[in-house]
């Protein structure tokens, strides 16, 4: 009743101001009592709504009073154009798997899992936690918390075999994202003009992280089973390049997962060369069929620099990574990285340290297994029932998405917005290519929202190809 009370206060108000002279004072609040037998409190909620939508304004000890309007128009800022002068890159928008979109409809182009594949109530308590701690107050060093750089050492230590010498906890420096540490990779151990390796195709944001560094990008050839070693090599001889970015499991956007064998080829190469691998392990945590093994474990000679990010396994609001990184290049990297940040907010470090070594953790990710399984497989039958002619490089062994060949004649761009205008939202691949794209492709995410519109979603994508 309050509320319908209120809204006829503010109906009144806004009739009674249409023929108000600008800067007429309202009526008192004991008036307005009195004319709408409304209580003080109702007319007060209804001029703070005048005031939020800039209609009235309070001058406390004064009264309320009507608000000039302002006329409209056209902002002139002819003037920037000068003192900004040509961009040094042309950097690109962010990526389609970065937007968001109403909750009625089919989400496939996410770059994140759904909330109902995090382990919300651990990182709930984590919050509450940590915000009794000192890391709600405290600057914590730079290079991190000791304790979530012991962490991540020990992650990556526990896989190394016998006479591979684990990394130690002041290897690591932990960053505020994985985003982040690409960026403070390629700054600091490629820098700006020079040649960096990158698989083609390659996970976006890292395409955006080198241009935003000024890094020269030379792609190599890379499909559902990783890149070719001699083409690597190839790479290497030609473009004098002193390191490589990869993703060896589960990679964005093709789902590979490098086979042991490719691996060991791979890190010879780039020891031979004298080179970094610089390998992004983003998707540590979402293995469905397999169990990635860093090729960093391998390595204890310092050619390896490893980033694992907890961001998507965790919580998008906990954006932390950590870098593993030995000799000189660990330096480099936490100088650029102290220059960026200083540090990393020692609330979210708590948080995500909390998180991953509480004894559920292990049990959100073998739950979490499952989940994926049934995602990627019903996504997979509804384009094979409904969209045959979007075809699957392959049925990843993990991560999050589908890599979706489609027909070459195929109009991407009319495509996805034929496929928004029917409720259904898609990732284009072009993004994915460093260079141009070689076919025409979709990213497929199956851990978005409301599963069960999967089939639907296939359904409207092999109709709009059909149109084609």
């Amino acid at each position: 009743m309050q509320n319908d009370s209120s809204s006829r206060i503010v109906a009144g108000l806004r009739a009674w101001m249409e023929t108000a002279a600008p800067g007429a004072k309202l009526p008192s609040t004991r008036s307005l009592v009195a004319e709408y037998g409304a209580s003080p409190v109702t007319v007060q909620k209804a001029l703070r709504t005048l005031t939020a939508q800039g209609m009235v304004e309070s001058r406390p000890g004064v009264g309320t009073f009507v608000r000039a309007v302002r006329v409209a128009r056209p902002n002139d800022y002819g003037w920037q154009t000068a003192a900004l002068g040509s961009p040094p890159t042309r950097i690109s928008r962010l990526s389609a798997a970065l937007r968001t979109v109403p909750n009625d409809v089919i989400a496939l182009h996410s770059g994140y899992p759904d909330r109902e594949l995090l382990p919300e109530r651990l990182v709930r308590a984590a919050f509450t936690r940590a915000a009794r701690g000192d890391a709600a107050v405290a600057r914590p060093p730079a290079a991190g918390l000791p304790e979530l750089q012991a962490w991540f050492a020990a992650e990556l230590g526990a896989a190394m075999p016998v006479g591979v010498a684990p990394p130690a906890a002041s290897d690591v420096v932990v960053l505020p994202g994985s985003q982040s540490g690409l960026s403070t990779a390629f700054r600091a151990l490629v820098g700006a003009g020079r040649p960096l390796l990158v698989e083609s195709p390659t996970y976006w944001g890292a395409i955006l992280a080198a241009a935003q560094s000024g890094v020269r990008v030379v792609p190599v050839p890379s499909g559902t089973d990783g890149p070719d070693p001699d083409e690597l090599a190839r790479a290497f001889e030609q473009s004098g390049a002193r390191a490589f970015y990869a993703q060896p499991h589960f990679a964005n956007p093709t789902g590979a997962h490098w086979s042991p064998d490719l691996a060991g080829r791979v890190l010879d190469v780039v020891r031979e060369h004298g080179a970094f691998l610089i390998e992004d392990d983003w998707a540590h945590d979402f293995g469905i069929t397999a169990d990635p093994v860093p090729i960093a474990t391998r390595d204890d000679s310092g050619h390896v620099v490893y980033l694992r990010s907890l961001t998507k396994s965790v919580s998008p609001a906990v954006r932390i990574a950590g870098v593993v990184a030995r000799g000189p290049a660990r330096e480099r990297l936490l100088a650029d990285a102290q220059a960026e940040s200083m540090y990393v907010s020692g609330l979210l470090q708590a948080v995500a340290l909390d998180v991953v070594t509480q004894p559920a953790w292990r049990t959100h990710l073998r739950g979490l297994r499952h989940q994926l399984a049934a995602r990627r497989d019903l996504l997979a039958a509804a384009l094979r029932e409904h969209a045959p002619a979007a075809r699957l490089e392959a049925v990843p062994q993990g991560g999050l998405n589908l890599w979706v060949r489609l027909p070459d004649a195929t109009d991407l761009p009319r495509l996805v917005r034929d496929c928004e205008s029917a409720g259904v939202v898609i990732a284009p691949g072009d993004e994915w290519f460093p260079a141009e794209p070689t076919g025409a492709y979709l990213r497929l995410n199956y851990t978005g929202p409301n599963p069960g519109a999967f089939p639907d979603g296939a359904r409207v994508i092999g109709q709009a190809l059909a149109r084609q």
